[in-house]
This record gives C-alpha cells, sequence and structure tokens, in this order.
C-alpha cells in the first residue's frame, strides 16, 4: 500500500510543470441563493427572498479551474459574449494568471449562463427550485473560426496536452475537430463531448459517462458486463487508445491501451452532494495524470478520487492536491 502511495505522489508532483489547453464551452454558473417565505398571490408559485449569489466557471472553464487548482498551466480556447457573464469570466481568469490569449470576445453574441435558484432555509441546504439557460442563438462567425484554428497551431509547441470539452453550443465544428486531429498525431488529446462523442475518431482518450458511451455506441446497458463491451467497442471503433466510461455511483469502467477493461469502483460514500461538473474534474484529473507520466490506470484511479471529492461539494466545485492525497491516504490505509 505504501508503494501505491508514494507512486501517486510522484505522479502529483508532476502536476505544477503540466501545461494544458483546454477547448470548449466556457459557462458562467450563476447560482442565487434565498429563502422561502410565502406563496405569491398573482401565481400559486414561491416566493423567495434573495440573501446571495455567486458566479463561477462552468462547463469548460470547470475544467480549466480544476487544472488551476492542482497547479497546472493553462490555456483555454473558447468564444465569449461581451456581456455581463462574457467579461466576468474572463477577469476571472485574468486574476488568476491564466493565459487568456485563446479566449475571444465576440460582439452581438450571448454567453452561454445557467442561473440557478437555491432556496431553502437558514439552517438546512439549499435546493435548486428552477434554472434559467442563456445561449447563442446564431451560428458561430467563421473569422472566429479560423482565430481558434491559427491559436490552436501557435501553442502546439508550447502545452503538453489538449482537454476538449464540447457541450454541443457549436464551437467544435469540423473544421476545429480536424485541426484537434492533427495535434492528437504530437500531443496527447483526451475528449469530453456529450453529443459528438462518435466525430473524435483517433484522439488519445474519451471520457464518456454511461448514458453517453450508450449512445454512441447503440449499445443498451443491462448489465455490468455491457459497459465492458461498449468500451470495447468505442476503443475499436473510434480508433482511441483507451476509453474512461464514469458510471456515477457504480465507479468507472477503463478500456485501456492494450484492450484491457479495468473495473474501478466507487471511492467513498454514494450519497451525493452535487453532480455538477463531476465530468470535467474527471477529464481534467485524468488528462493532467497521463502528462505527470501516469499510465491509463494510474490516471483513472486518481480521476476516480477526484471525482468522489468534488461530488461531495455544492456546485461546480474543484479540488486540491492535498485532499487528493489525503483520500488516496484513506483508500490505501
Amino acid at each position: 500500500m505504501r508503494e501505491k502511495e508514494k507512486r501517486f505522489r510522484d505522479i502529483m508532483r508532476g502536476f505544477p510543470k503540466a501545461k494544458i489547453a483546454v477547448i470548449g464551452d466556457l459557462v458562467a454558473d450563476r447560482y442565487i441563493f434565498g429563502k422561502p417565505f410565502k406563496l405569491s398571490r398573482e401565481a400559486p408559485v414561491l416566493v423567495v427572498r434573495h440573501d446571495r449569489e455567486v458566479i463561477l466557471p462552468g462547463g469548460a472553464g470547470n475544467a480549466v479551474n480544476n487544472l488551476l487548482s492542482l497547479g497546472a498551466s493553462v490555456y483555454p480556447i473558447s468564444i465569449l459574449g461581451r456581456d455581463q457573464f462574457g467579461k466576468f469570466l474572463l477577469a476571472f481568469f485574468n486574476e488568476r494568471r491564466v493565459i487568456t490569449s485563446g479566449i475571444f470576445l465576440v460582439s452581438g453574441r450571448e454567453t452561454i449562463s445557467k442561473t440557478r435558484i437555491m432556496a431553502g432555509e437558514v439552517h438546512t441546504s439549499k435546493q435548486q427550485v428552477i434554472r434559467i439557460d442563456r445561449e447563442p442563438s446564431t451560428p458561430l462567425d467563421s473569422r472566429f473560426n479560423r482565430r481558434i484554428i491559427k491559436y490552436l497551431r501557435e501553442i502546439k509547441e508550447k502545452i503538453d496536452a489538449l482537454i476538449v470539452s464540447d457541450y454541443g453550443y457549436g464551437l467544435i465544428n469540423d473544421e476545429v475537430r480536424s485541426e484537434i486531429k492533427e495535434i492528437t498525431k504530437e500531443k496527447p488529446v483526451i475528449v469530453d463531448s456529450r453529443y459528438h462523442l462518435g466525430e473524435f475518431e483517433g484522439v488519445t482518450a474519451i471520457t464518456p459517462n454511461e448514458s453517453e458511451a450508450e449512445l454512441v455506441s447503440g449499445i443498451k446497458v443491462m448489465k455490468d458486463k455491457d459497459v465492458v463491451a461498449i468500451g470495447k467497442n468505442l476503443r475499436e471503433r473510434l480508433h482511441v487508445q483507451a476509453v474512461l466510461i464514469t458510471r456515477g455511483n457504480k465507479g468507472m469502467i477503463l478500456v485501456d491501451d492494450h484492450g484491457e477493461a479495468n473495473t474501478i469502483p466507487i471511492y467513498g460514500s454514494d450519497e451525493v452532494t452535487d453532480v455538477t461538473g463531476a465530468g470535467d474534474t474527471v477529464t481534467s484529473v485524468f488528462a493532467l495524470s497521463l502528462v505527470a507520466g501516469a499510465s491509463f490506470y494510474e490516471a483513472a484511479r486518481l480521476s476516480n478520487y477526484a471525482g468522489a471529492i468534488v461530488v461531495m461539494k455544492r456546485g461546480a466545485a474543484t479540488l486540491t492536491v492535498n485532499e487528493l492525497m489525503d483520500a488516496i491516504r484513506k483508500d490505501l490505509g
């Protein structure tokens, strides 16, 4: 056990040396907290008295934030509107000394945002009452498409790996995807794509959740062995080195670069607080671990610990190296 702990510690020592680009949809996650205190006279709805609100980076922004909290240098690549949410996210990353030259502000474009109304009594856990989403209504201008591709080419030699965090809002189109595949020839590319996973043939690894993997493979999950079959199917069909399928409270299935299936049980409690952004955390730690010298299995183990930590926190949460090390110690005894 002590030998395994030392090995994980050695991998994490490489985190601050890593330089990772994250291309994908930056989202402003806005939380409005309040206390329910009456029913409205205008309609049979709850009235919530405003208490406070907070905005955090979501979507690809959560992947960026997780990498930052673990010490890596990060190159985010995305499009934001010149609105309050876009300016907030840019300022957030600038304050943390992120290299933001790959974040482009577009006039007339709406920044993706998700506003969650969280209501509850003072000494109780706030529950989500409703979520209001804003998203761009028009396709991305081809000028910015070219700028993204140009920037990818400029930083290719500087980075150790690329994470694709594709939430399906149109940033990752065919041209950008083609450039991403070119990068795969030289650097590890880890893909988390909600709707277009099947279009990323030849990348290093993919990290879908069970429902996403089920959808793209066409195989229905009835038993645990079906998830293994899906992982092997996707690895062979998409010509990727590894497939990591997250399964919530059932842990993970990794089909590694030898085609072997590895079952990784859940770490910690299966009574989660909030799954928001957990997939981004898993992908971030998986990619970061590979850059730091981990095998696919070691990277999956570390990302499993990381995912278990953040689901016990509210919102699109991050974690620290110390939290990760504490979880490893507890698990390995």
